[in-house]
């Protein structure tokens, strides 16, 4: 697996620990938040099975703006290659 040189930015982290905390989030933000902060400081590269929910979560009109926000991280962090 080639080395993920991007990391998430401090305040999409910021966005993620609130998303993990909060009980509201769903699903699907919590699994983004999680992949997201896995991300920050590290070279960890997204997941294929992540990056799938991350994309149809980008493609969906009805996805919340934290979710879009968790997901473009994400997404940009993965396996150019897939």
């Amino acid at each position: 697996m080639s080395k993920n040189s991007k990391q998430t930015s401090p305040n999409v982290a910021s966005v993620a620990g609130k998303a993990l905390g909060s009980s509201s989030s769903s699903a699907v933000q919590k699994s983004l938040a999680g992949s997201a902060l896995r991300q920050s400081g590290s070279s960890a590269q997204t997941g294929a099975q992540t990056e799938g929910r991350a994309s149809r979560a980008l493609d969906n009109p009805n996805s919340a703006p934290v979710t879009k926000t968790l997901a473009g991280s994400v997404v940009s962090q993965s396996n150019r290659q897939r």
